[in-house]
């Protein structure tokens, strides 16, 4: 029996099973306090007998200490997920990755990355991460991949001068997440409230980001996610945007028919839908009880 976390900025959504026909046992714990929510978290898994825990978290993470490091979500930077969970529970074995990693694992074992070894999947949201799968291995290197928060240039039609991320003036995340839109066009605005004009400048960013990615990386596919592209009735609006702009802006420099005449097949939506998060993380326990 295999518990999964996925640690959010808003909620902690823990459940226990072993894959998607057999997941069970859900709680959605309100993100507090790092203290009061990572009880909550344990008070719910105690009740099973548990071989090992998932935890699949919003980041920056340090991995090897099983904490978040200099996240914008007040009162969590430093944060000790796996000590207090270990502290809560006992020592169970314990996997423990960025939510984006965990989603991208999930998809690679149950959903639209099944067969392949090199993918990339991302989330578009409150914020913008993105994980994935290099050679058949989760990607990994001095921390982990931060692809929200690589620098694009701006749109010149944009009304903005700078991006919305504390960080950076000029980044991804900082240019198409949840708060660069409220930024531009009012708080409270959703991308589904917007127009024409509107969602093409939002899908313009969304694009160049992928842009980059499939020149970098050069995944199989990649899987586009989040609230922003997929949560509403704009969605199919928004994917046809993205795929036609991710190839006007590769200007035909890469010959590949995914990203041409297939490139629908190429950049899809998550085949696990909203249990993608949970699910890798379950993924993960699974991982950490092998390598027990």
């Amino acid at each position: 029996m295999f518990a999964g976390v996925e640690a959010g900025g808003t909620s902690f959504v823990c459940a226990v099973g072993t894959g998607p026909g057999d997941l069970r046992e859900r709680a959605v714990i309100a993100t507090g306090t790092p203290v009061e929510t990572l009880a909550g978290v344990a008070a719910h898994l105690r009740r099973f007998e548990l071989d090992a825990i998932g935890i699949a978290s919003f980041g920056p993470l340090d991995l090897a200490r099983g904490r978040i490091t200099s996240t914008p979500k007040p009162g969590w930077s430093g944060a000790e997920l796996v000590a207090q969970l270990r502290a809560e529970l006992g020592a169970l074995p314990v996997g423990f990755d960025t939510d984006v990693n965990g989603a991208a694992l999930a998809e690679w074992r149950w959903g639209a990355a099944t067969g392949l070894d090199t993918f990339v999947y991302v989330t578009v949201g409150t914020g913008i991460g993105g994980g994935g799968m290099a050679g058949g291995e989760l990607m990994h290197g001095l921390i982990h991949p931060e692809m929200g928060h690589m620098r694009l240039p701006r749109h010149p039609l944009d009304p903005l001068a700078t991006g919305a991320c504390r960080f950076h003036p000029d980044c991804w995340e900082g240019w198409a997440a949840s708060a660069a839109i409220e930024k531009r066009w009012g708080d409270g605005v959703q991308a589904s409230d917007l127009g024409g004009d509107e969602l093409e400048l939002l899908a313009h960013y969304v694009a160049a980001g992928v842009a980059n990615i499939v020149c970098t990386i050069s995944p199989q596919r990649l899987i586009l996610g989040g609230g922003i592209v997929l949560g509403g009735e704009h969605r199919e609006r928004m994917l046809g945007s993205v795929r036609r702009q991710v190839a006007e802006l590769l200007g035909g420099y890469l010959e590949a028919e995914e990203l041409g005449a297939a490139i629908g097949d190429y950049i899809v939506a998550p085949a696990l839908g909203a249990d993608a998060g949970v699910l890798g993380a379950i993924a993960l326990a699974e991982r950490a009880a092998r390598a027990d």
